[in-house]
């Protein structure tokens, strides 16, 4: 499955709603998709074994909260924020289709 890493708060503000990440990941499950990981541009870094960084270049990295989440081949819509708090909307009666 192809995965979206998009940035937790950007999508909150596409969507409109804010959620826990495990409300968040029920969400996913009733829709379809998979919240595979909850991470960071920081620990993404640290976890790596191949990115040898500085300590100052860890701490200048983001901690935002970066969602990645596992969308099905055949949904190619699915593969933006756009494309994703859209189709998220219309499954929970926010937006007409």
């Amino acid at each position: 499955m192809p995965t979206l890493a998009v940035n937790r708060d950007d999508l909150f503000a596409h969507i409109g709603r804010t959620y826990s990440d495990e409300a968040f990941d029920e969400l996913c499950f009733e829709f379809g998709v998979e919240l595979d990981e909850i991470t960071s541009e920081r620990e993404e870094a640290l976890k790596s074994s191949t990115v040898r960084l500085s300590k100052d270049q860890i701490a200048a990295l983001s901690a935002a909260v970066i969602y990645k989440i596992d969308v099905p081949a055949n949904r190619y819509d699915l593969l933006c924020i756009e494309g994703l708090s859209r189709s998220l909307k219309i499954f929970l009666g926010d937006m007409d289709a």
